[in-house]
């Protein structure tokens, strides 16, 4: 077979119309997703049929794009909103379901020249750009704010003072957030997969990077797995199936990740009040809800449910059956301690990026004549965010500990010599 014949093989296993394939696979699945979360959560009763288009919002906000809230109340009134949020239930959908695509035409081959790879990469980002654009757009609309039947509610018709408040999308934010977005998708994909094909120059790398990654992502894994299976009991013994398949379908990684980096000893700060509201366990609701920032983290959360040490527990099971994993997976002449090291860095970077994605910031305010004020009775406020350092500190002495006990545990079934 010629070479031109192999070229041409190879632009058509991977050509333009298996990249629109890919796209639109995960625009759908995304989409999906978004709609079937929104659904559960009783989105459908949004006025003025704005349901498609907070779909679009959740979509674009899944994967980085910022979504801006604005706010209007008439000359007498002032509003004030803010929201910033990651569905990451739909951003693990559409990261499987891309991932999945990019790397379907490039299995069973050991080797791929970076060219070859670049140009794969550049139409899934081309097209996945257009797709971002039409979804930026699309995410767009405003929604008149009812406030209430009392004394309030006729001053505020009596003045035409109706609090509204809208959003839509940044769209070069978007699209750059996007893009980043799509290129550590990718990137990951091939980081992961055993089979993936590298340049020749990036060989040398898997040995110590491949097994680390892929072992991380098999540990988010089971956490979503694991919080599916406590969501589907809680919803079988307790009621409330819509609101738990709603938090499965928009929230779930954001609940079970945060209770990963808690199991390690992490520290978030955090503050709820007035109508917002974190979905279950109602134990977060509870350690959050007052005037002043709260502190969460096991001790708290022990002083509402001495249950939550069991975070612990889990946490140690999973990451030394991660760590085994790793090690099985790498090279036999290579030691504990360089287990030990690459599960310290691989643990150390999926907790910072569970802290950036996991950040939770909400508001709203209003304020009529003088009566209220942006941020009191009339408003709320939401917001969790991590201790970042520190958590970063404990997951590398965790990765440390397991990297070594989980290499030890493995001596005896490694069985490769080469990556």
């Amino acid at each position: 077979m010629s070479l031109r014949t192999r070229s041409d093989q190879a632009v058509a296993r991977h050509g333009w119309v298996q990249a629109v394939a890919v796209v639109l696979a995960g625009l759908v699945a995304m989409g999906v997703t978004a709609a079937l979360g929104l659904w559960a959560a009783d989105a459908t009763d949004l006025p003025d049929g704005a349901f498609p288009r907070v779909v679009a919002a959740t979509v674009v906000t899944a994967v980085g794009g910022t979504i801006e809230l604005s706010g209007n109340a008439g000359d007498l009134a002032d509003t004030s909103a803010g929201l910033t949020v990651i569905p990451l239930s739909v951003t693990l959908v559409g990261a499987l379901v891309l991932a999945a695509g990019f790397l379907r035409p490039l299995r069973h081959r050991a080797v791929a020249g970076a060219q070859e790879l670049a140009g794969w990469a550049a139409r899934i980002a081309g097209l996945w750009l257009l797709g971002l654009i039409g979804l930026a757009l699309a995410a767009r609309q405003r929604f008149t704010i009812s406030v209430g039947d009392d004394s309030l509610g006729e001053l505020v018709d009596l003045f035409g003072a109706s609090p509204k408040v809208g959003f839509e999308t940044d769209v070069p934010l978007t699209l750059v957030f996007g893009l980043l977005w799509l290129a550590g998708v990718l990137v990951l994909a091939l980081l992961v997969s055993r089979r993936a094909p590298l340049p020749p120059r990036l060989l040398r790398f898997q040995e110590s990077v491949r097994p680390a990654a892929y072992a991380m992502v098999v540990l988010l894994l089971a956490y979503v797995a694991l919080g599916i299976v406590i969501a589907l009991v809680t919803a079988a013994t307790r009621g409330n199936a819509a609101e738990t398949l709603a938090v499965v379908l928009l929230g779930l990684p954001n609940l079970v990740w945060l209770a990963f980096t808690i199991g390690l000893g992490a520290t978030w700060k955090g503050q709820v009040e007035g109508p917002f509201g974190l979905p279950m366990p109602q134990v977060l609701d509870e350690v959050l809800r007052g005037p002043d920032i709260s502190t969460l983290n096991l001790s708290t959360l022990a002083e509402q449910d001495g249950r939550v040490w069991w975070l612990v527990a889990v946490d140690a099971v999973l990451l030394l059956s991660a760590a085994f994993l790793m090690a099985s997976r790498s090279p036999r002449r290579m030691r504990a301690w360089q287990h030990a090291v690459h599960l310290a860095v691989a643990l150390a970077l999926t907790v910072l990026m569970v802290c950036l994605l996991g950040r939770i910031s909400a508001h709203y305010g209003l304020s009529v004549l003088g009566i209220g004020d942006l941020g009191g009775d009339l408003g709320g406020e939401l917001f969790l965010r991590p201790e970042l350092w520190s958590a970063l500190g404990l997951a590398v002495l965790w990765g440390l500990v397991a990297g070594f006990l989980g290499a030890l545990m493995a001596r005896r079934v490694r069985r490769r010599g080469q990556a």
